[in-house]
Formats: C-alpha cells, structure tokens, sequence
C-alpha cells in the first residue's frame, strides 16, 4: 500500500528538480556573455600617451588625487612586475602613465 505512494512521491520530486535544472540552465543561457567586469585596461596604447589612456591603464579618472594614482599604479604594477613573469614593455607603459597623470615630465623638450 505504502510502495506506491512512495513511487509517486519520488516521480513527482524527480519531474520538480528535472523542470528547476531546465529552467536555471535556461537562463544560465540567457545571461550576458560579458557579464564580469574587466580589471585592467585590455586596448592598445597609441604612440603619444593622452591622459585619457593613462587614466584608463591605471583604473583612475583623469582627475584622481596623486595619493589615489600612487596606490593604483602600485596595484596594477604588482600584477605586472617583470619580476613576476609580467612583461618589461607593459611595466614601462604603466610607470609611463603615472607620470602622465603626476604631471611629471618624461623630458625636458616636451610640453604639457
């Protein structure tokens, strides 16, 4: 009397999860492709450095306090050390860009 009962209540648990897996599948489908933010600046760098691309290597605006520049340029420096298997080209592009943004210029020639 009981083994039928049982069976349906497991056929009936079975079609409930069966419809919540097809349901959350479909919208794991549905998200956004890009939906994690990017951390670093992903584009390429153009010949002469604008405060806009420094500002966008670091993760800052343009108009950051120094203090808070420091502090960016020392977390995306960690990340891309040379020592640490980043790359020297990338290195000297970012300390590139905390001059810019510190208004420190690269040689006596070029004008702000």
């Amino acid at each position: 009397m009981t083994t039928p009962l049982i069976a349906g209540l497991a056929i009936a648990a079975a079609a409930y999860a069966g419809r919540y897996g097809i349901q959350a599948w479909q919208a794991f489908k549905a998200r956004p492709p890009n939906a994690r933010l990017r951390k670093f600046y992903e584009g390429g760098f153009q010949p002469k450095m604008t405060r806009r691309e420094a500002a966008l290597i670091l993760g800052v605006r343009e108009s950051t306090p120094p203090d808070k520049i420091k502090e960016a340029h020392r977390r995306v420096m960690v990340a891309n050390h040379p020592d640490a298997g980043g790359s020297h080209y990338l290195a000297s592009k970012i300390n590139e860009a905390k001059d810019v943004l510190l208004g420190k210029a690269k040689n006596s020639d070029s004008a702000f």
